[in-house]
């Protein structure tokens, strides 16, 4: 019986960030060759340059055709050619341009199913407005290209894995964003994903509260008693896969461990679902958009303008978003 090895498109982010650095790094590791078929997408110049300064250049196989892509190779897929300078630490129209062409290739890919997952190396949003994009970043762009009308950040390390209600709006919109229903939609996606994507027969769900103490029945907040509380009953009620507790104090429950015995949280805005995440997972943390028709990942960090093109960037994310993507691909189309 044949293993089944998926194809794994990667686009290669702000060429003038770590992410063309934290790819090659990545991929020097023979064993992910052997379980997977990697392809990056981006223009030849830009993995030569850093392929070069690494201390062991990465053997690279460029195709303008992505059916000579090289199982056990770590192939770069080349349909378009860089146009400028690569500076690494600057922010510049040609690096936006390049890393959302890239994107939207990687996109176009795994919809065809030409390629079985997509992991996304960082983009910067200011040379992606300079490009001429308005876009907040990769997670609504994703799920615009792939007509999804509802997404969920999810952030995962391991068996942690948090969610996020709110994502991407300031403190003050938060409490007046948050209503039953987007709840409701958000705890949905959450629990589908751990069932399907993560083959987890009846999930755990742990919802925080919004306020301090979870409201401290009411003296600091009335959002738990008014929507929270309720809404957590009704989707006991309907969702009779999963086991949904809360609302918890976020604090109080990371502090008393009790994110080990929970498959999933869902947090009602971003620091207080990845602040604790992100010091839990010891930067190796992992972006996954649950929702979307294809498997995208990502690392849960950026650009790192100020030690790009220095060969000192920690590829440990990048590696992780990587075989959760090979992880997450076997389990979806190794049964089809």
């Amino acid at each position: 019986m044949t293993t089944f090895s998926p194809v794994i498109g990667i686009s290669v982010g702000d060429f003038n960030g770590i992410g063309p650095e934290i790819i090659l790094k990545t991929l020097s590791d023979g064993d992910l060759l052997t379980s997977s078929t990697p392809v990056i997408i981006s223009p030849k110049e830009v993995l030569e340059f850093y392929s070069d300064q690494l201390a062991q250049p990465v053997e690279l196989n460029f195709t303008e055709s992505f059916e000579e892509i090289v199982p056990g190779s770590i192939n770069v897929f080349s349909e378009f050619d860089l146009e400028t300078e690569i500076i690494p630490g600057n922010h510049t129209k040609e690096s936006g341009r390049t890393a959302m062409r890239s994107i939207e290739t990687g996109i176009d890919l795994c919809v065809r199913q030409k390629a079985h997952a997509l992991v996304t190396a960082p983009i910067s949003k200011e040379a992606v407005n300079l490009a001429g994009y308005t876009i907040p970043g990769h997670t609504e762009f994703l799920a615009a290209k792939t007509g999804t009308d509802e997404v969920l950040m999810m952030l995962v390390s391991g068996n942690l894995r948090v969610s996020l209600v709110t994502t991407h709006i300031p403190i003050r919109e938060v409490a007046q964003t948050i209503s039953p229903n987007l709840i409701e939609r958000k705890a949905d996606i959450l629990s589908k994903s751990l069932i399907q994507d993560f083959g987890i027969e009846k999930p755990k769900i742990a919802v925080f509260g919004l306020n301090p103490h979870a409201g401290d029945g009411g003296v600091i907040g009335k959002e738990e008693i008014e929507f929270i509380e309720p809404t957590i009953k009704e989707l006991q009620s309907t969702h009779q896969n999963t086991v949904i507790h809360g609302p918890f104090p976020a604090d109080g429950f990371f502090g008393q461990q009790l994110h080990k015995k929970y498959d999933g949280i869902l947090a009602m805005y971003h620091d207080q679902g990845l602040a604790p995440f992100k010091l839990l997972s010891f930067g190796k943390g992992v972006n996954f958009t649950a929702g979307l028709p294809i498997i995208r990942t990502s690392p849960d960090h950026g650009t790192a303008f100020d030690i790009a093109g220095k060969g000192v960037a920690n590829p440990s994310s990048f590696k992780e978003a990587y075989m959760l993507a090979v992880q997450l691909a076997k389990q979806r189309f190794s049964e089809v």
